[in-house]
């Protein structure tokens, strides 16, 4: 095969190629995934507001209890993984906009990862912490 065979079998946009990166069209994962992680945050987020509100004069021992009912600590747990996710998604692809220096790229993308899990894992455990203790 002749170097002009693999360059037409090779579907990827040519700056890719010069750069040996993937494919062009690798960025369509991500917008999908940006736009149900917002999807599903406005209906959890609706549910949250509503959640609150509801709680808006409660004590401290109403407020446990309804966190602490299956269905609302597993929402919670959605709505807190939902938004640590979804924020990293948007995150992302500011610093891939605007940080043109490779290694403090990386160096960004891995602590706002970081920080991402580390907050995600302490919510969570919140409301674990709430939902299974009497």
């Amino acid at each position: 095969m002749s170097a002009k065979e693999a360059v037409v079998k090779d579907r990827r946009n040519p700056m890719k190629v010069a750069r040996g990166l993937g494919s062009s069209q690798s960025g369509v994962g991500h917008w999908w995934t940006q736009r149900v992680t917002a999807a599903a945050l406005v209906l959890l987020g609706i549910w949250f507001v509503l959640t609150v509100l509801c709680l808006l004069h409660a004590d401290y021992a109403t407020a446990r209890a309804t966190v602490a009912k299956p269905w609302n600590a597993l929402l919670l747990i959605a709505f807190v993984l939902t938004m640590f996710w979804h924020a990293v998604l948007g995150l992302q692809v500011v610093i891939e906009d605007y940080v043109h220096v490779r290694w403090k790229e990386v160096v960004l993308m891995v602590a706002i990862k970081f920080i991402a899990v580390l907050g995600a894992l302490a919510g969570v455990l919140a409301v674990l912490r709430i939902a299974l203790t009497p």
